[in-house]
């Protein structure tokens, strides 16, 4: 027994003396090796790009899931409520809301109180933590909303839910909140590349409205993380664009001027939408009604305007693609639609 512990004292020993001698060597491999912190942020951007889009993909079954038990089929919604019978249009989108409303009301009843859940506040004055389960509930909510019909899209949930996942990755190892905010970034960032299939717009959009920061340091992650949720969800979605656009060529100089006038209605168009959008708001949070009768009237309203005009089911793809492709009494439905 002494001669074996003897012999574990000698081996100590020598390892120590081994350790000593080489520890300025071991030192420099470990600071060698050890990645900085603008790679460490890429990988971690590629991850999260990842995850954006993965759940593109999901979100996607999950919404035409709901389509098949709500719908009996499948598909685009507007190409669906093109053969329905006038009364079903009018009350889909209505019961959908509904449904919809209840899931958001007794759902973060149920959840409680955790927190912002606004990407801009946990970023701006937060310390970039989102509460996964509020988000859970909205995504459930929204849903069931779009599989019925309402003039939504599915991008602002991928977004939120990319972002949260990342946030709560990156939580769940205790990050300090300054790379916290850098997830929740780089996840809306993809989120939005994934949903349009547009990794240049997501990284920009992240940028410009989510950090507000153009730095080479931050970008380079939105980058990444957009790029790689395109990737992945153009393995699942193919590589088409959302919209088809009709062959145009820009061969002249003179043509420049008419699309700098354009952009004064489109952003006379863009603000009158946003008065109206918040005067809505008001509207109904002055009825005082719960927030599925609220839905349910709401979707009541997109009913009403698609027993004659169906293509203001959806988020519009169907109708603006149309416009595109000039087909007359578009332009008429899509507006309409917009500001119902």
């Amino acid at each position: 027994m002494s001669t074996s512990f003897t012999r574990w004292n000698r081996l100590r020993r020598m390892a120590r003396r081994v350790y000593r001698r080489h520890r300025e060597r071991l030192l420099g491999w470990r600071q060698r090796w050890q990645p900085r912190e603008e790679t460490f942020h890429l990988v971690l951007a590629a991850a999260v790009g990842i995850v954006a889009g993965l759940t593109n993909f999901l979100f996607h079954l999950g919404t035409e899931l709901i389509k098949v038990i709500a719908l009996r089929q499948p598909g685009d919604v507007v190409e669906i409520a093109e053969v329905m019978v006038w009364w079903l249009r009018l009350v889909v989108p209505a019961l959908g809301g509904c449904m919809a409303g209840l899931v958001l009301q007794y759902g973060l009843r149920a959840v409680g109180p955790q927190g912002s859940s606004n990407m801009l506040e946990v970023i701006v004055a937060g310390d970039g933590r989102l509460p996964l389960r509020t988000t859970l509930v909205k995504a459930a909510s929204s849903l069931l909303s779009i599989a019925t019909g309402a003039s939504i899209g599915r991008e602002g949930s991928i977004a939120q839910l990319s972002a949260t996942l990342a946030s709560k990755g990156g939580q769940l190892f205790s990050w300090p909140p300054y790379r916290l905010r850098v997830l929740v970034a780089c996840g809306a960032a993809a989120g939005i590349a994934a949903a349009y299939n547009a990794p240049i717009a997501g990284a920009v959009f992240a940028a410009q409205i989510v950090l507000g920061n153009f730095s080479m340091h931050l970008f380079a992650p939105l980058v990444c993380a957009s790029v790689v949720a395109a990737m992945v969800s153009r393995t699942f979605f193919g590589i088409a664009p959302w919209y088809t656009v009709p062959p145009f060529e820009f061969t002249a100089i003179a043509q420049l001027p008419w699309f700098l006038v354009l952009g004064i209605p489109a952003g006379i168009a863009g603000a009158l939408f946003l008065k109206l959008l918040n005067l809505s708001e008001r509207a109904f949070a002055r009825t005082r009604l719960p927030v599925f009768a609220r839905l349910g009237l709401a979707g009541l309203l997109v009913g009403a305007v698609a027993v004659r005009y169906p293509e203001v089911w959806g988020n519009g793809y169907a109708a603006t693609s149309r416009i595109l492709g000039d087909e007359a009494g578009y332009t008429l439905v899509f507006l309409l639609g917009l500001f119902v």
